[in-house]
Parts: structure tokens; C-alpha cells; sequence
């Protein structure tokens, strides 16, 4: 019997939000992973960096503040910053975890770039905010320069676009280590996002939504399975309502009808409910598994968490 291709997708939860905090959380999410491999998943991930992506470019800003010579990086080059370190934590804490457990399997991260629409509507109207609180005057540099800030009660933020994306062009790649049975750890932070100019890929300021890409990697695999590990361990409709209620089961229809009610939260569950729409309708045979990280042991037996299905 030939094992079932998952595509695990980790959230904030996962990983921390410091160096120390990240290593101390990939320990732990490293034992629920293990518990995939061992059950006889053949995994490829994704992750999550909002925290870590934010902090790399806090850092490189202040650096040119302070020593003017250091020119700031890019928000491409901050996200493969962000994917590299994340990779390096998951991989070895995972490597570590399986080898504990006399298992002997390849571990690796692939730095992942994502084709992006240089005229996509986000980009007109870019929301995502990323990198520190900042004065009156650093607000007015930044936009001196033709980045985008907002006013908020703590002070003034950068932000960018979060466009969909087109291709992922690293596929080919992951596809030849997953179909020999690597563990792949892929598309970190929802990718490096580039657009594609004649035969050069030029990176974009710009994010792309962990969850979307999520989505877009399991069908260009055609898993077997999504399973998305988040905060809480199922679906709910009126979250954090009195009536608040848990959705065992969901097709793709009544997720476009929830969709269509508001019933989910803008940043944080609809991108997983979309990205959950996007594999199933490319691989209707599939199935997707939104759950909490703690309970992946549960959900894989299919205890806890929502289960969403074509129909």
C-alpha cells in the first residue's frame, strides 16, 4: 500500500516568535511531524513566518539607521532570510526527532520562490503590515521612497501588498524529493514572491498569505491530504460567540455559503477555509484537515477537527 501524501501547513503556534522561543517550539511541533511519519504520511511542509519575517526586517532597518553604508534588504530578500533560518530549525529538530525513533529519512528545505502579478490588485492596495512601529519622521522617509505606511493608535507602520500566486517555481523540485519519500519543507512564509520579467526573476515588495500558498502547493502535488495546524482544534461558526458551534464536517458548497454569511475572520480563518477550496477543487478526491498542532495525532485519526471535502 503506497503511504498518503500530506501537505502540513504550521501556523504562528509551531514556530514562536523569538530565536530561542522558535527553537524551543519546532522541538515540540518536531514530535507531532514524527507522529505523521511514523503513522506512515509522507509529508511535505509549509510554514508560517510572520513573526520572524517582521523581526529580520526590523533588523536590517535599524542596521542602515545606524551604519548608513548598509543599504536596507528588500522584502524578498527578508523572506528567504526568514525561510532559510525557519527551514534550518524545522529540518534538524525533525531530523533529530525521527533519528530519535530509529528512523533514517532525508530532511531538507528548498528555498521557494512564487511568480506573482505585477498588476495584481493588491499591490494598489496593500494591507499586510510588516517591520516596527516608526515616528512621524521615519513614516515620512519611507514614504519618500515609495512605500506605503499607515497610522495606527501605536504609532506608524509599513505595509505591502499580499498578492494571489501564479506558479511555483521551485515544483519541480519538491515533487522529485517528495516522490522519493524526503521529507520536504517548502514554500516557508508563503514563498519568496517574484515577478517574472522576460527570462529574470525579479523579487516583489510584497508577501504572500502562508495559507494561499498552502492551497496552491497541495494541488500542484496532488496530496492526498491538507492538513493545517492552527490555534484552534476545528472550525467554528459565531467564533467566540455564545452560540459558537464546531464543524466536524465541511463540503467546498457550505464553505462558499459561510463564506458568503461572514462567518469567517478576514486574517485568520478564511485563508485557510480558501486555501482549503483551492486544493480540493483542482483535487476533488482529497481531503483537508483543519486542526489545532497539539491534536495531530487526534485528527489523523480522525477524532478531532474539521474535515473538509469536495461534496
Amino acid at each position: 500500500m503506497s503511504k498518503k501524501k500530506v501537505v502540513v501547513a504550521l501556523g504562528h503556534d509551531a514556530l514562536g516568535s523569538t530565536t530561542l522561543a522558535q527553537l524551543s517550539a519546532v522541538r515540540n511541533t518536531a514530535k507531532a511531524l514524527a507522529d505523521l511519519v511514523e503513522a506512515d504520511y509522507q509529508l511535505t511542509i509549509t510554514h508560517s513566518n510572520g513573526h520572524q519575517v517582521s523581526m529580520i526586517h526590523k533588523a536590517m532597518t535599524e542596521l542602515h539607521r545606524i551604519y548608513i553604508d548598509y543599504t536596507p534588504a528588500p522584502m524578498c530578500v527578508c523572506s528567504a532570510m526568514s525561510q532559510g533560518y525557519v527551514g534550518y530549525d524545522i529540518q534538524n529538530s525533525l531530523k533529530s526527532e525521527l533519528l530519535s525513533r530509529g528512523i533514517s529519512k532525508p530532511v531538507s528545505t528548498i528555498l521557494t520562490q512564487v511568480t506573482v502579478d505585477p498588476y495584481d490588485e493588491a499591490f494598489y492596495d496593500p494591507k499586510k503590515a510588516i517591520g516596527r512601529y516608526m515616528s512621524k519622521e521615519d513614516a515620512d522617509t519611507e514614504i519618500n521612497k515609495g512605500n506605503y505606511v499607515v497610522q495606527t493608535s501605536d504609532g506608524y507602520r509599513r505595509v505591502v501588498a499580499a498578492p494571489q500566486p501564479i506558479d511555483i517555481v521551485e515544483i519541480e523540485a519538491i515533487k522529485a524529493l517528495s516522490d522519493a519519500d524526503q521529507v520536504v519543507i517548502a514554500c516557508g512564509g508563503g514563498g519568496i514572491p517574484v515577478i517574472e520579467q522576460q527570462h529574470v526573476l525579479k523579487g516583489a515588495s510584497a508577501v504572500i498569505e502562508k495559507d494561499c500558498i498552502a492551497g496552491k502547493l497541495a494541488a500542484d502535488l496532488k496530496v492526498d491530504e491538507l492538513l493545517i495546524l492552527t490555534s484552534v482544534d476545528y472550525v467554528y461558526l459565531n467564533y467566540e460567540k455564545d452560540d459558537q458551534t464546531p464543524l466536524a464536517t465541511l463540503t467546498v458548497a457550505d464553505a462558499k455559503r459561510y463564506i458568503g454569511e461572514g462567518q469567517f475572520g478576514e486574517t485568520d480563518m478564511l485563508p485557510k477555509i480558501m486555501a482549503a477550496i483551492t486544493y480540493l477543487e483542482a483535487v476533488p478526491t482529497g481531503r483537508v484537515v483543519i486542526t489545532s498542532l497539539s491534536k495531530t495525532a487526534d485528527a489523523i485519526n480522525a477524532k478531532v477537527g474539521t474535515v473538509i471535502t469536495a461534496c
